[in-house]
């Protein structure tokens, strides 16, 4: 918008230059794109905010300077522009009538001036409205342009005589109506396009543009000179199924103030008076009174504002006393009610919804360049992937060395034999089809069917991913690993032998390995309620935290399960909940120095009853050896000559390092027998 700086001055007595007065509107959110000089005044290009309608005028943006230079003031007709314009008693017979037959005209008003001098204007107006960017035309054209600019305000003049009868309106268009604009270009209409109406038809397009048939020219002698405000979408809808843009449109689109209108109709009266040289309205050929239709007038709205919110979303203090200093000279009424103030907004302002819209204010009129500079203060978040990630990619890590191929299922699905439970299943209102109507329960069904996709026999799959659980109170999603084994653990070897078969043990095994990635001690126990899906005599409970956790299930699938979808009998499957071991997961790791020393091993065989678990010979070694064992591992399991009935002999490696120095032998053997005699403690003996 092209704006000349003497408009602004003649509302606003400010000491400020044209440079400074576009680096304030800057800083107020209307953004100076350029200065130009028309004659001798300098015109200001200002990016007005698709929200901000109230600034496409000099008096709002009159008011944004007053807000924000405090030494500025105020002038008289600023004055009289801010409390709107009255010519005396408007409440006479205007001569004509208005009609509204649309819910979206909210206000029309219209005003007769008889006897008018359409000539020339004066020089002073044609310079203003050139400056502004707008052709200078005739003293009534460039009149309505030039209250427009002033107030924000469109304007439209007709030629009485043209109208057909003292009688105007605005309503929809009928179907194929026809309207020539003063463009010159045929519009035909339809009845989504709203228009200016009078006895002969329609006559303008509402907040667009005006018809030809009622242009005033050199022999218009009576004029009717109409404002109104319409609902912008409507108006938006209707210029631009008709092509057409205007500096109205424009205004209308991004709301005008309703209770500005009549204001308006006076301040070109005054200015009409003005450049015709005549002392009373009546002198003018005004008539006495205003047809005006205003049947819904907007509510009052009040929002409540914080003052100690705005503060705090500010990141600068703002006084109540500075917030109603603020908002007082943005045109709101404020009543302070205890730490609150209740502020009533203006009609011009219908941008304003809520609480935060207030504190926006505040900030543009403090000033966001005085918001203070401070350190950055927060928690420094954790590099790379933690938390349930974490676990789900070391999972898949381990799974995947363990010889397991890792596979992705829909999460909709329909009933299956292995789904965890038939009270808690839950889908889409709306099922796509049958067979994705629910959500699962569990991975198991999605790992049956890749494996029967794949033979059946000899595969080994896992997937990690959600299921969901319609609980008591909430849904539940959570995320799970499964896995599933069947035949050969391995390729038939050139040197013969049949490969292993996957068992119990075997996929227990893969569970010992993931829950090591997962940095968990597990133990194994008889589950608490045996799972229908498992064989009953052939599952257990997979167990953290000494017991106390329960993670999952392992086992063997049910024979009347393998035979209903068509696996082999010899299915082993485990499901474990990841959020269990995430409760476990040490998100805060010590961090500790590297030995630059070289580790030092030692290798023990000890006879041991079966009936002593390993985990419980591992854990007595741990205890036995201290910080200073690194690892140990089980690299041989004998069971023959020289071994009792009921026992085995196990052969266990111990790797030994310690910071600072390199372990003697005699230190590390003594390691050693603090570790064989643990052994012996729990009834071993060394071999």
């Amino acid at each position: 918008m092209k704006l000349p700086v003497s408009m602004l001055r003649a509302l606003v007595d400010t000491k400020l230059t044209a440079t400074e007065l576009g680096d304030l509107l800057t800083m107020a959110g209307f953004e100076l794109e350029g200065i130009d000089t028309v004659g001798s005044d300098e015109v200001l290009d200002i990016k007005v905010m698709a929200n901000r309608g109230d600034g496409l005028s000099a008096l709002g943006l009159a008011r944004e300077i007053l807000a924000k230079d405090s030494d500025a003031k105020a002038t008289d007709l600023y004055q009289r522009l801010a409390q709107r314009i009255q010519l005396g008693d408007e409440s006479g017979n205007p001569g004509i009538r208005v009609t509204i037959d649309t819910p979206d005209c909210n206000r029309f008003s219209a005003r007769l001036i008889r006897g008018v001098k359409n000539g020339p204007s004066p020089a002073w107006l044609q310079t203003a409205v050139e400056a502004c960017g707008m052709r200078a035309i005739s003293l009534i054209v460039d009149l309505t342009n030039f209250v427009m600019m002033q107030t924000g305000q469109p304007l439209h003049a007709y030629d009485l005589a043209k109208l057909g009868g003292p009688e105007i309106g605005v309503r929809m268009a009928k179907p194929g109506e026809k309207l020539t604009t003063l463009d010159g270009v045929e519009h035909t209409l339809t009845v989504e396009h709203m228009v200016i109406a009078s006895p002969i038809g329609a006559v303008g397009l509402a907040g667009v543009m005006g018809g030809s048939t009622t242009e005033c020219d050199a022999q218009t002698t009576d004029i009717l000179v109409e404002a109104a405000s319409f609902v912008n979408t409507r108006v938006r809808k209707t210029r631009k199924e008709n092509g057409l843009n205007t500096d109205a449109s424009y205004r209308f689109e991004r709301s005008v103030d309703p209770d500005g209108v009549v204001s308006a109709l006076n301040r070109f009266v005054e200015l009409y008076m003005e450049c015709v040289g005549a002392g009373t309205p009546l002198e003018a050929g005004v008539q006495t009174g205003i047809a005006d239709l205003y049947p819904q007038p907007p509510a009052k709205r009040e929002v409540v504002l914080r003052v100690q919110r705005a503060g705090e979303l500010l990141g600068m203090p703002v006084s109540s006393g500075e917030a109603i200093q603020y908002l007082s000279r943005l045109g709101m009424e404020i009543r302070a009610d205890g730490d609150q103030l209740r502020v009533s907004l203006p009609s011009w302002r219908p941008d304003i919804l809520r609480e935060t819209d207030l504190i926006e204010e505040l900030g543009r009129v403090h000033g966001y360049e005085n918001i203070p500079e401070s350190p950055i203060v927060g928690v420094s978040l954790r590099g790379g992937v933690y938390g349930v990630p974490r676990l789900a990619d070391s999972a898949r890590a381990a799974l995947l060395r363990s010889g397991c191929d890792q596979v992705i299922n829909h999460t909709l699905r329909d009933k299956h034999a292995l789904d965890f439970s038939e009270d808690w299943r839950m889908g889409p209102r709306n099922p796509h089809s049958p067979e994705m109507a629910l959500l699962r329960d569990s991975l198991l069904p999605g790992l049956a069917e890749s494996a029967l996709r794949n033979g059946g026999r000899n595969v080994h799959l896992f997937e990690i991913g959600q299921v969901f659980l319609q609980g008591d109170y909430q849904i539940d999603e959570s995320p799970e690993v499964a896995i599933l084994s069947t035949g050969q653990l391995s390729k038939s070897h050139w040197s013969g032998g049949s490969p292993a078969e996957a068992d119990f043990f075997s996929i227990k095994g893969m569970v010992e390995e993931l829950a090591g990635a997962l940095s968990d001690s597990i133990t194994f126990d008889l589950p608490r309620d045996p799972d229908r899906r498992f064989h009953p005599t052939r599952q257990a409970g997979v167990l953290l935290d000494n017991g106390r956790l329960w993670a999952g299930t392992v086992g063997q699938i049910h024979p009347d399960v393998a035979e209903q979808l068509g696996l082999p009998e010899a299915t082993f499957m485990a499901e474990l909940d990841l959020l269990v071991f995430a409760i476990q997961d040490d998100y805060e790791h010590a961090i500790k120095d590297i030995s630059r020393h070289p580790a030092t091993r030692r290798d023990i065989a000890v006879m041991i009853t079966k009936e002593v678990p390993f985990s419980q010979v591992m854990e007595a070694v741990k205890v036995a050896c201290g910080e200073v064992l690194e690892e140990s591992w089980l690299f041989d399991v004998y069971e023959g000559t020289g071994v009792a009935e009921g026992s085995h002999s196990l052969a266990i490696a111990l790797q030994f390092r310690k910071m600072g120095a390199t372990f003697t032998d005699d230190e590390a053997n003594a390691v050693r027998d603090r570790a064989v005699n643990a052994i012996t403690g729990l009834g071993g003996v060394l071999r």
